[in-house]
């Protein structure tokens, strides 16, 4: 049983294990096989309310017989227009995240091809998790981070957004077997099946105007401030954490002397975020 446990909306842990059971559980029509995964990530939301249950991940989908669970850690900035574009169907789900759902479920099998359609569509930040109902994982990164452990003696898989994340999870639950990383790569579909085989395929990333300068989402996020710098720094905090970047490194950018462009550059490339933010550790430590 794919099961969840909502938490504060930041980005959390999830653990995996490709056992197989014969017991199953239903909700809402979607079957799943009883698996060892537990996830404690809510991503914050950029459109809808998270007292709305059905605006919280992950969320259910179908694709002909199969069913799956889908969460999504990031910002899609073109949901209105795809919706448009392929005749979604009208839902009461507010969230950009489920438009990932419908472009799923147009086709009839949850397959590597099917996912790789639908990352090709979106424009934004993400990874996505996708959870088959045969106990099938995809993982689904785009130019969002994200960190993998494999336990092999446990016959686990573990992720986050970040490994800082990752690793202090572990300390707190004390889960101290050796473990190796799993590398996945900026435009990769990682499949994990029942018995624990890792599959690869490749999709291309789209390029898209990042949300700070795109007119499409100005509607609801009241981008015209975004000009008044006290409002530029405000909007970066309030989304960094989408990025697997707290508020506190931002504003330790901020104070080195980064302006909001050069950070919201960094947002969308790790490496050089994790960089800087080290620099500017060592540099406040050498003026103290």
């Amino acid at each position: 049983m794919a099961q969840t446990q909502q938490a504060s909306p930041t980005s959390g842990t999830a653990a995996w294990s490709p056992t197989k059971s014969r017991n199953r559980h239903t909700r809402s029509g979607c079957s799943f096989p009883r698996t060892r995964e537990q996830s404690s990530d809510t991503p914050g939301l950029r459109q809808g309310s998270e007292k709305r249950n059905c605006n919280n991940h992950p969320f259910e989908g179908r694709c002909g017989k199969e069913s799956f669970a889908l969460a999504h850690n990031g910002v899609l900035y073109n949901d209105r227009e795809l919706r448009r574009e392929q005749h979604l169907p009208p839902t009461p789900i507010e969230t950009d995240s489920y438009v990932s759902v419908q472009l799923l479920e147009q086709e009839q099998n949850l397959d590597a091809e099917n996912i790789k359609r639908m990352a090709e569509l979106v424009e934004g930040g993400f990874v996505f998790t996708i959870l088959r109902n045969d106990n099938t994982l995809f993982l689904v990164k785009g130019n969002n981070p994200l960190t993998l452990y494999h336990f092999p003696a446990l016959g686990l898989y573990v992720y986050a957004s970040t490994k800082s994340i990752l690793d202090n999870a572990l300390k707190k639950v004390k889960l101290n077997d050796k473990c190796c990383e799993v590398d996945v790569s900026e435009g990769e579909i990682l499949k994990i099946t029942p018995n624990g085989k890792l599959n690869r395929n490749d999709f291309e990333m789209q390029d898209y105007i990042h949300t700070m300068f795109n007119p499409y989402n100005w509607n609801y996020l009241n981008y015209a401030k975004w000009w008044e710098a006290d409002e530029r720094e405000e909007l970066l905090l309030e989304y960094c954490g989408t990025f697997g970047v707290s508020e506190e490194e931002v504003e330790l950018l901020l104070e080195v002397g980064y302006d909001p462009d050069e950070i919201e550059e960094l947002l969308m490339d790790t490496a050089a975020m994790e960089e800087a933010i080290s620099e500017a550790k060592t540099l406040l430590q050498c003026e103290a």
